[in-house]
């Protein structure tokens, strides 16, 4: 497309915007009419531990929104030498899950509580009995009731609760909805893509329920799927994503949606049979259910695609960032020998010399736990390394178990969907920053899941591009099923690698979960040792 035509669709508004919140960065994402990035810019944040709760500040989320966006529309001045005064489509996603209660005044009462947190077992735990319903720890209906059984002061002012994405959504829109996906991980969604009545009604009838003021149904929010039409940019919106006054009120609002749901978008796996693996600070495996699962497992979450179908999810708390630890180590090793390496050549460096590592990572067991595990029914973060008098430590093995441990949790909530429900799928495709090197992290989970894994061109930054796809599907008009828009119009021509298990790898990788889920009672009497807040 040449520069003339971006300008023209830049200055009639032909554009759509899509921002999502993760873990370690806000990013931005600007698309024309046929899906191609146009320009993005981004936000570097971190979570911190506050009085035993993982949180993100309220000034933190809103000066993220608003310099990644100015670092995006300045990247459309400097390359097409125009200004973003109307944007189409406008869409929001985030971490999903977590914790934000508002008071009548749109107040937060207490700190945002994050996906991270695992202090909710107590209510997760008599919910799931409630409901017949897997309750993770980590979704906003299992906080509200840890918040009411542990009579939490601010619970009788809660006028409304909502996740990261949707409070974004309010605070551009004005109005309180949130996609079905997104709410899936708030509370149970029945099979017209709405919260649950039976279960809504249950909740209702607990004793320590009933003593407050508000119905549960009253302060949640009203949900909608994919292609619905959930606002528009108010003018107090447009001040806040761009103080300068140059952005024009009145973009669509697709509605907002969780990071699954973007990663679902973003490599086209919203059909029956399809799935998709994202990887970053946390990580999940997605599958779209063909038929309901024959039990409730406390390891599988039940959530839903964009459109409303049931998905079962195996959502893991850590991932990469005991590899990121690492590599700033290397990196900071680098720099006193006068060396300074980019990022991406670091991770290339390392990666691709778990070419010379033993298939078992030569004895060594890691453990990257920077939070609580619930897989494997870990409560607190300890990173570990583990390894025998004999164990071969090199630095390919060390990389090795690594991508072993960061893959590890998933292969242990996989099992029971692939050897006890026999769940099948047609395609997994992997997604996420880990893949930027090619072949090397994508094959080593082929080797730890035993399943052959496909990546995409666009599998190290999906998903704020998925939330602007949903955006453009809005202002479309949405005639044709979401899964067929993907198809025909939005992946015509990607390209796609798929990678299948290696034998002596997947020997490797079984030999290595074996000494993992051996060595977890050591994982977990760590937690002796008190974690200091820094």
């Amino acid at each position: 497309m040449n520069i003339t035509k971006v300008v023209q669709l830049i200055q009639r508004g032909q554009t759509a915007l899509g921002i999502e919140f993760g873990s370690t960065q806000i990013k931005a994402v600007l698309i024309s009419p046929d899906f191609q990035s146009l320009a993005s810019g981004s936000f570097s944040w971190e979570n911190r531990l506050q009085d035993g709760i993982w949180t993100y500040s309220e000034g933190d989320i809103l000066t993220g929104l608003r310099q990644s966006y100015a670092q995006l529309a300045a990247s459309v001045s400097s390359k097409f030498h125009v200004k973003i005064e109307r944007i189409g489509a406008i869409g929001v996603s985030a971490m999903m899950h977590g914790y934000l209660a508002f008071d009548t005044n749109g107040k937060l009462l207490v700190p945002f509580r994050t996906w991270r947190n695992t202090i909710t077992e107590d209510a997760a735990e008599e919910l799931t009995k409630l409901f017949n319903f897997n309750i993770p720890l980590r979704w906003s209906i299992a906080h509200l009731y840890h918040a009411i059984l542990q009579n939490e002061h601010h619970v009788k002012d809660i006028a409304y609760i909502t996740t990261l994405a949707g409070y974004v959504h309010w605070k551009l829109s004005g109005e309180k909805n949130i996609g079905v996906g997104d709410a899936s991980g708030m509370f149970p969604i029945d099979s017209d893509g709405q919260f649950d009545q039976t279960c809504l009604r249950k909740f209702s009838s607990l004793e320590k329920v009933k003593q407050y003021p508000w119905q549960i149904e009253d302060i949640l929010p009203q949900v909608l799927k994919a292609g619905e039409v959930a606002g528009y940019l108010t003018e107090k919106g447009a001040a806040l994503l761009d103080p300068t006054g140059t952005l024009e009120a009145g973009s669509v609002m697709a509605p907002p949606e969780g990071d699954a749901g973007t990663g679902m978008i973003s490599t086209n796996s919203v059909r029956r049979s399809t799935g998709n693996i994202s990887v970053g600070t946390s990580e999940f495996s997605m599958v779209v259910l063909d038929k309901p699962l024959q039990k409730v497992h406390r390891d599988i979450d039940i959530v839903t695609t964009p459109t409303g179908l049931p998905v079962a999810m195996v959502h893991i708390n850590n991932c990469s960032s005991d590899i990121n630890a690492w590599s700033q180590v290397f990196s900071e090793f680098a720099g006193r020998l006068g060396k300074n390496i980019s990022a991406d050549e670091l991770f290339s460096t390392l990666f691709l010399d778990t070419t010379k590592s033993d298939p078992d990572a030569g004895g060594i067991v890691n453990y990257s736990y920077f939070s609580g595990e619930p897989v494997t029914k870990t409560t607190e973060g300890r990173p570990l390394l583990i390894r025998t008098p004999n164990s071969k430590f090199t630095l390919a093995n060390l990389m090795l178990a690594e991508l072993y441990s960061a893959f590890a949790p998933l292969k242990i909530g996989m099992d029971i969907l692939t050897n006890e429900e026999k769940v099948t799928t047609d395609v997994m495709i992997a997604q996420g920053g880990l893949f930027k090197t090619p072949v090397v992290a994508q094959q080593v989970l082929s080797n730890v899941l035993n399943m052959p894994i496909s990546v995409m061109t666009n599998a190290s930054a999906g998903g704020p591009w998925g939330m602007a796809v949903l955006a453009q599907y809005v202002s479309s008009g949405a005639q044709e099923k979401l899964e067929d828009y993907l198809d025909e119009k939005v992946f015509v021509d990607s390209e796609i690698m798929t990678l299948s298990p290696e034998q002596k790898g997947v020997a490797g990788a079984a030999q290595y979960i074996e000494r993992y889920r051996s060595a977890l009672s050591l994982e977990n009497s760590a937690s002796i040792l008190k974690d200091e807040e820094r």
